[in-house]
């Protein structure tokens, strides 16, 4: 048992994390969704959608989704554009984080990112662990900043986006944008 001005120090730690939590709640993202796929169509983009959704009934605004093919340039440039657009905050990407010749996301989402966010690709596999087992180590998914906006990329599967958004994006996005906004 932890000696007790270590338990009053962790109670006290967590009552100010959960008071900035609480001084962010009115914040509404503005966010793009990219969903990057050679296959997928807006019909078809049922990872996409539920980003969407997810954002919608979080009462978050999206002002910007796009599915573009596998293509480290494409991606490069959208990036770029969205990173200057002063009516975006949050960049979500989905697709192209697992380990094929065409999985392409993570290089370019990388070399965007000034301060990159380990914990969520951490948490995120971790997460993945108690779903589907050994798989989640084919996971690449990562996040942080990019020029003063939130980045995540993540898998392209429905239940994989919904695993990153309900149990860490959406829970932390508020506060996040917070941060920055400081």
């Amino acid at each position: 048992m932890p000696p007790a001005h270590l338990a009053v120090e962790h109670a006290k730690s967590a009552m100010a994390y959960q008071d900035h939590k609480q001084s962010a709640a009115t914040i509404r993202a503005r966010c793009a969704v990219i969903t990057l796929s050679d296959t997928r169509t807006p019909d078809t983009d049922k990872s996409g959608l539920r980003i969407t959704q997810l954002l919608h009934a979080d009462r978050h605004h999206v002002a910007f989704h796009q599915i573009i093919p596998d293509d480290p340039a494409r991606l490069d440039a959208l990036l770029t554009e969205l990173e200057n657009h002063t009516d975006i905050d949050v960049i979500l990407t989905n697709g192209g984080t697992g380990i094929s010749r065409r999985d392409n996301t993570v290089p370019v989402v990388t070399r965007h990112l000034t301060t990159p966010l380990p914990g969520f690709g951490e948490l995120f596999r971790a997460l993945s662990y108690q779903q589907i087992q050994t798989g989640a180590m084919l996971s690449r998914a990562l996040g942080g900043i990019a020029n003063g906006k939130l980045l995540f990329a993540m898998p392209g599967s429905t239940s994989a986006v919904e695993l990153a958004m309900t149990k860490l994006i959406l829970p932390e996005l508020r506060h996040l944008l917070a941060e920055l906004r400081r």
